[in-house]
């Protein structure tokens, strides 16, 4: 009896591993040095005030992630292409012109944290960057999918040096809970900014469109919906505990000395040094280049299939490069001409982000209402369509990201 227990509990979990990639992967991705920078922003800016947007987003992200994961096993498609299908030509066209050119500019901001944090340790970004690009290429462009996602799940593993940093800086936990639980902010620009920021960088638009394509390409099947629906879920969840570590870690050492202006995580990292001592520092640092070679090598995957998918054409990891031509090409020339902008002198990078972080705010919403008109449609989903009261969560989801985003221009602009 013993024996066939075991027997099962292994046949379970290798059937979780088997299925085990796009939630855990592209829940990750969006720590990235964008999300770094920004948990990082509110953390030294707000201390433990506003955890409770985090926590928010990372409910929004579970909920999406799982939708965007669904959509794509049921339906075999990827977002742009469903798009295209159910709102017209020009909808998909304008989605993916908006989605490359916030990816852009997010993937400079990839290769930028690979700068910042390679100097930190002695290494100039002419050296970091190239480097950072050619190995991103040859993983993708010269690997198979199996080895490729194996890679994916190494490069993750560095995130649990952000919780190490954390209970290094010796938190105020009681303080941290409260935060998590009692919404509270004031209502000024850089509040109401930081809390955009924090809802856009951790429901990432390109992250979106990545887990529904990437579950598509790892040929996923509707048998295999529950034990996907445990991998989105906790790669979200990691997603919000990595983000917690980072805003708890900045607001015990940074906001609680008094440095609360942070423009990138590397200068938050730089600044743990004195305070958290340079093991916290060293920590900091190395979850940052592992986030950045993370993000910088599914930023450009999530354009490809974008891409192809709206265009019909050939996408996937296992294809040769002759099978699919516009896939690898599209991958190719986002990471070079991102790469080639950080490497500028005097490339304009803050202006880069700031432009980036308000297209992706923009993106944001038209996007998740195209994923609400998905998932209700009978059509395309058949058994698997949203009941009436997950449509309504959703619809108070894109409710909170609308009010926010609009705030945010109105502060932006006027």
């Amino acid at each position: 009896m013993t024996a066939k227990v075991d027997t099962t509990k292994k046949i379970r979990i290798g059937a979780f591993l088997a299925v085990m990639g796009p939630g855990i992967i592209a829940g990750l991705s969006d720590d990235d040095p964008a999300g770094i920078t920004t948990y990082s922003q509110l953390g030294a800016q707000f201390a433990y005030r506003m955890l409770w947007t985090l926590v928010i987003s990372t409910f929004a992200l579970i909920l999406f992630q799982d939708l965007g994961a669904r959509i794509g096993v049921v339906t075999r498609q990827g977002l742009i292409g469903l798009v295209r299908q159910k709102y017209g030509a020009r909808a998909g066209l304008l989605a993916v012109i908006s989605l490359v050119l916030a990816n852009l500019g997010t993937m400079t901001a990839e290769f930028a944290g690979i700068a910042t944090a390679g100097q930190l340790f002695g290494f100039s970004k002419y050296l970091t960057v190239p480097i950072a690009a050619v190995l991103v290429s040859f993983l993708v462009l010269r690997s198979s999918f199996a080895r490729v996602e194996k890679v994916f799940f190494a490069l993750s593993a560095v995130f649990f040096a952000y919780v190490i940093a954390g209970f290094m800086s010796h938190p105020h936990w009681g303080t941290a809970l409260h935060g998590m639980v009692t919404p509270s902010m004031p209502l000024t620009h850089d509040a109401v900014y930081i809390a955009t920021a924090t809802l856009g960088t951790t429901l990432a638009p390109w992250g979106l469109a990545f887990i529904q394509s990437y579950a598509v390409d790892k040929r996923l099947t509707r048998d295999d919906l529950k034990l996907l629906r445990v991998d989105v879920w906790t790669g979200s969840l990691l997603t919000g505990v990595i983000g917690f570590f980072v805003i708890v870690t900045c607001a015990a050492t940074l906001n609680a000395h008094g440095t609360t202006n942070i423009t990138d995580a590397a200068q938050a990292a730089a600044a743990l040094k004195p305070l958290a001592g340079t093991l916290a520092k060293d920590l900091f640092a190395v979850g940052l280049i592992g986030a950045a070679l993370l993000a910088a090598s599914i930023l450009p995957l999530s354009t490809a299939y974008s891409i192809t998918d709206l265009m019909g054409r050939p996408s996937g990891v296992d294809d040769k490069l002759e099978e699919a031509p516009l896939f690898y090409a599209t991958f190719g020339i986002l990471t070079v001409v991102a790469a080639v902008l950080i490497l500028i002198p005097g490339a304009p990078l803050i202006t880069i982000l700031i432009i980036t972080q308000i297209l992706n705010a923009v993106l944001l919403l038209p996007l998740l209402l195209y994923m609400y008109g998905i998932s209700k449609d009978k059509r395309l989903m058949g058994e698997f369509a949203a009941s009436r009261n997950m449509r309504g969560i959703y619809l108070a989801i894109i409710t909170i990201v609308g009010v926010c985003v609009s705030a945010m221009l109105w502060f932006t602009f006027f």
